[in-house]
């Protein structure tokens, strides 16, 4: 028996959570009731008030009900709601998450449920689950059904659907959970177009070596996701092959994975090879969306959606800065791998973003700012050279503990 959290507007959704609230515990399951309602009476008896969701984001209700102000009102419990989804799972309280929602609702609800690991199951139904949903979900695994009708209220449509509901976030927690003890340790890898050659053979090494290996695409939400992932401690190494989302936080491209990018393996001690996988582009849409301080750039049209624009030495001393520090923050084994030909398909010579002043400012920059003790190996090839994956898998696996797999 599992027991599921009913998170909601219990003012506004009370009837609609009560109902689902009653199927869950028709099929076993406990449930705790968390009202994350305002400005009007709760309709549904809560286990966790209102007030102790404020008072978790250190805010006192009463003076915000006072102003009546709704925006104000989903602001506070949005901040709330996550501290105490994350307190009851870290608690070992429960085991999944249901909520309804319309606007406000969906916003509180999808924050709190953003702030539980990978995993556990998270079912929000929503006047928003269309169009662009990416607010609400993040890098989260939340599940998303549209209510078709608005949450106002018990009718024929609204109980079948709300029913369905119910029954989903059931089957998810009585789902069996697959076998771990004798799963192969887990490597994650980014990669890029321009440096699929290069984990494509690293990770058939690796694979061969007896590790899983998790492959995310180096597009912002890519690499977030990836950051997650280990930092969820079921990682035993990271070849952060494509760091190319850095160029685009810095420079201002549509593919960052934000500040904290390479930051999850530093802070968790996880062995980590870095490379400057496609550190040589910046990445937008379709060229009439390059803004126009970039005009004189030099670019290349990727496809007719995505237009990549070359670094230049300046930003990849600066870039180079960002990584080194990122590495020094390393509390496991570290290292970095350079190669001296390229760092991407389109940087190789010859090729439209060959540009060896740009990729020594990057090196020089990196290799000049780590910590003394870390190291930095220059290859003389390209990234994509077979020579290149088979030496970052090498190194990988030393810097990972003994205890390999066999």
């Amino acid at each position: 028996m599992a027991t599921i959290a009913i998170l909601g507007t219990f003012d506004t959704k009370g009837d609609e959570h009560a109902y689902v609230d009653q199927l869950v515990r028709a099929r076993g399951h406990q449930t705790l009731r968390i009202d994350v309602g305002t400005l009007e009476p709760a309709r549904l008896s809560p286990d966790i008030t209102r007030e102790e969701v404020a008072q978790a984001a250190g805010i006192d209700l009463a003076s915000v009900v006072a102003r009546r102000d709704r925006g104000e009102a989903v602001a506070l419990m949005a901040k709330g709601a996550p501290i105490i989804l994350a307190r009851l799972h870290a608690e070992g309280r429960i085991h999944g998450v249901l909520s309804l929602g319309g606007g406000g609702g969906t916003a509180i609800c999808t924050a709190a449920m953003r702030a539980l690991p990978l995993g556990i199951p998270k079912f929000m139904v929503s006047t928003l689950a269309s169009g662009n949903t990416a607010p609400y979900v993040g890098i989260k695994d939340i599940t998303l059904m549209p209510s078709i009708v608005d949450v106002a209220g018990l009718n024929r449509l609204s109980r079948l659907l709300l029913a369905q509901a119910a029954g989903a976030i059931c089957g998810m927690v009585e789902a069996k959970t697959p076998d771990l003890e004798n799963a192969k340790p887990m490597i994650v890898a980014s990669q890029f177009g321009n440096t699929t050659p290069c984990v494509t053979r690293a990770r058939s090494a690796l694979e061969a070596a007896g590790y899983e290996v998790l492959v995310f695409a180096a597009t912002g939400t890519g690499g977030r996701t990836m950051e997650s992932i280990i930092e969820s401690g079921l990682v035993a190494g990271v070849l952060d092959i494509t760091t190319t989302e850095w160029a685009d936080e810095l420079v201002g491209g549509v593919l960052t994975a934000g500040p904290t990018r390479c930051e999850a393996a530093a802070l968790h001690g996880v062995p980590t090879i870095l490379t400057p996988g496609c550190m040589d582009m910046v990445n937008f849409g379709e060229p009439a969306s390059v803004p126009e301080k970039f005009r004189n750039r030099r670019f290349y049209h990727h496809n007719p959606q995505v237009t990549l624009m070359r670094t230049t030495p300046e930003e990849n001393a600066r870039l180079g800065g960002i990584l080194a520090e990122k590495c020094n923050r390393s509390k496991g084994p570290v290292a970095v791998l350079f190669p001296m030909s390229g760092i991407s398909v389109i940087s190789s010579p010859g090729q439209p973003f060959h540009d060896p002043a740009a990729d020594a400012a990057l090196r020089d920059s990196w290799r000049s700012q780590l910590l003394p003790g870390i190291p930095f190996i220059e290859y003389p090839g390209n990234i994509n050279d077979p020579a290149f994956a088979d030496l970052c898998v090498a190194q990988l696996l030393e810097l990972i503990p003994s205890a390999k797999p066999s």
